[in-house]
């Protein structure tokens, strides 16, 4: 029976550009994951969108005189072209600024009132009398009193990662510079998380066996430290989802609440969008479900959390507001959350442009070049480096030398030799080298399978390429470019062998390195495509229309060893990847902090 898999993906700010490390934090990683099911013939829900809410977006348009609607869908747009060049395949990128998403924002913080779980409380706010207003958290900024550090926010210290008292901060200062600021009374609905705090230690205890150690450890650890406090989970702000609750006027739900129900709205608008407006449900309320959210690990504590809490609280109340049926929510299975990815050995800065930013990369270099760099590179669990030099001689030494020139050299080969087609070569007839070695590449199906099951992306892909050095091995000792000369019938064993192990690896290989494993398929002659297409449509909605990323998917089983018959005609192959130049080296490095 084929799985019901969901891919959460965390949303991007719509206040700055997408980056490598953002892109081999949580992007990447759930698309490699997504379509390994889609070829195992699982059915796979993949969703994400931009975050159009919060101080970060406002602030940026703030910076720019824009109005937020501008800048959010700016970037917004700039996202869906990153993730179409990269082939990050959405079953729908959306936005969080969608009716949609209103509405089912709101279900769920009504569910959590009825079940018993928001209370109202008053509390002190810093004011601009100067704009006449409450100021976002982000939008005062002064020092930590906890570690003395500068450019703490008024409600948490990114330094020391501690969340602060507003009115602890020391010198608070407004970043948009509205003049002084004075302490006021504000009212806000706080969610009691700590009525759910033994629900969410026994959830994660649960998950010991297949989640991170990194990530259980981190979740566990704070739990025990501090325990589940209350959190606000409104603000006082103009620009956001409204408090669906008479007399609360003016003031919206607060980001960190809504936007992770942004992986439900978003399941939910995909539902309506491709016509099926019931089918979110088989991902939403069935228990044997599997739901995998892939964020950075400064988000681990909302995914693996906060989240859950909210789940656990609405119970089966929300499906009962959102639909009148009575179901509870799926939890999340795994958080296989990233470290982060420097570069040169120092933090990513957008202010410094110390980056490498998605869209520009993709102007100079392949999509599957980066895929593969992004992958090796991956920081599961501990931070790691771009380092250019080491992207050209990966790129060069293992992708170029190792993968792309096997299957070109034996392709071109045989295409030369054999007029376009596969050997015709009676598979009884295979000697004992042939037989063990697509036996060994058979293998690397489950091999590899389990790794990409298990999120283990850098491993799987190190036995990818373990098997291609295999197949490697055996041309040397089989030699058919010598052997043809003498005994082609042979030779055809060698090549037919040889074509077989290529083609099976073309299916390993393609949830990381798609691009050119569909070109492989391509030459291989076969009629079904491996993955289906992506494409931009417009979504109406009552907040106004907005641009949506779509996949037209494909779940044909084909995670399987290949189906290449004898004698069958094949097209004249090409190149699939590039060799790089080492002067990009330097050249890339003068653009860093320019």
């Amino acid at each position: 029976m084929p799985e019901n898999i969901l891919i959460a993906i965390a949303w991007p700010y719509a206040n700055a550009d997408i980056h490598v490390g953002n892109i081999t934090g949580s992007h990447l990683p759930g698309d490699i994951v997504a379509r390994y099911h889609r070829l195992k013939g699982n059915r796979v829900l993949m969703v994400s969108g931009t975050d159009s809410h919060g101080t970060p977006v406002t602030l940026r348009a703030d910076a720019e005189n824009k109005s937020v609607e501008d800048v959010y869908k700016g970037f917004h747009n700039s996202f869906i072209e990153l993730f179409k060049g990269y082939g990050i395949t959405y079953d729908l990128f959306t936005t969080t600024h969608t009716e949609n998403h209103f509405k089912v924002s709101q279900a769920i913080f009504l569910a959590l009132k009825e079940n018993g779980f928001l209370y109202t409380q008053k509390s002190m706010q810093w004011y601009s009398p100067t704009a006449g207003k409450f100021l976002p958290d982000r939008y005062v900024e002064g020092t930590c009193y906890i570690c003395q550090s500068e450019g703490a926010r008024s409600d948490q210290c990114d330094h020391c990662g501690n969340v602060l008292e507003p009115e602890k901060l020391i010198n608070p200062k407004a970043k948009t510079g509205d003049g002084s600021l004075e302490l006021r009374e504000t009212e806000h609905f706080y969610i009691d998380l700590s009525k759910l705090e033994p629900d969410v230690v026994e959830f994660l205890r649960a998950r010991k066996d297949h989640m991170r150690e990194t990530v259980i450890g981190e979740s566990l650890g704070k739990i025990e430290s501090e325990g589940l406090k209350p959190r606000p989970i409104t603000r006082d702000l103009d620009w956001g989802i409204p408090v669906p609750v008479e007399g609360w006027q003016g003031k919206c739900l607060y980001v960190w609440f809504e936007a992770v129900i942004g992986y439900l709205s978003a399941s939910v608008e995909w539902g309506q969008v491709s016509g099926l407006p019931d089918a979110w449900r088989d991902w939403w309320n069935n228990p044997d479900a599997r739901a995998f959210y892939f964020i950075g690990k400064d988000n681990i504590f909302f995914h693996t959390s906060l989240w859950p809490a909210e789940l656990m609280g609405v119970g089966a109340q929300f499906m009962k507001i959102f639909t009148g049926k009575e179901a509870e929510l799926t939890l999340p299975y795994d958080v296989p959350a990233n470290q982060f990815m420097n570069l040169e050995k120092q933090k990513i800065s957008g202010s410094r442009n110390w980056a490498v930013w998605g869209n520009d990369a993709l102007t100079r270099y392949d999509a599957d070049a980066l895929r593969y760099y992004l992958t090796v590179n991956m920081p599961e669990m501990k931070d790691s480096d771009w380092d250019w030099a080491e992207f050209v001689a990966r790129n060069n030494n293992e992708l170029v030398a190792n993968w792309g020139n096997l299957a070109n050299r034996v392709l071109s080969f045989c295409h030369k030799n054999w007029e376009g087609h596969i050997p015709d070569v009676d598979p009884a007839s295979l000697r004992e080298v042939d037989r063990e070695l697509l036996k060994t590449i058979e293998e690397g199906f489950n091999t590899v399978g389990a790794l990409l099951d298990g999120v283990k992306l850098r491993a799987a892909l190190s036995e990818a390429m373990k098997l291609a050095t295999t197949v490697n091995q055996y041309l040397d000792l089989t030699a058919p470019w010598k052997q043809v000369k003498i005994d082609k019938d042979e030779a055809a064993k060698t090549v037919y062998t040889a074509l077989k192990a290529i083609d099976s690896l073309k299916i390993i290989f393609a949830p990381i390195l798609p691009h050119t494993s569909s070109r492989l398929h391509d030459f291989f002659g076969y009629k079904t495509p491996l993955f289906g297409e992506q494409y931009v449509e417009d979504i109406e909605d009552n907040l106004g229309s907005h641009t949506g990323l779509r996949y037209k998917g494909i779940n044909e089983p084909q995670w399987k060893p290949s189906q290449l018959q004898p004698g069958a005609p094949f097209n004249q192959p090409e190149p699939l990847f590039k060799k790089l130049d080492e002067s990009l080296v330097e050249e890339e490095r003068t653009r860093l902090g320019n």
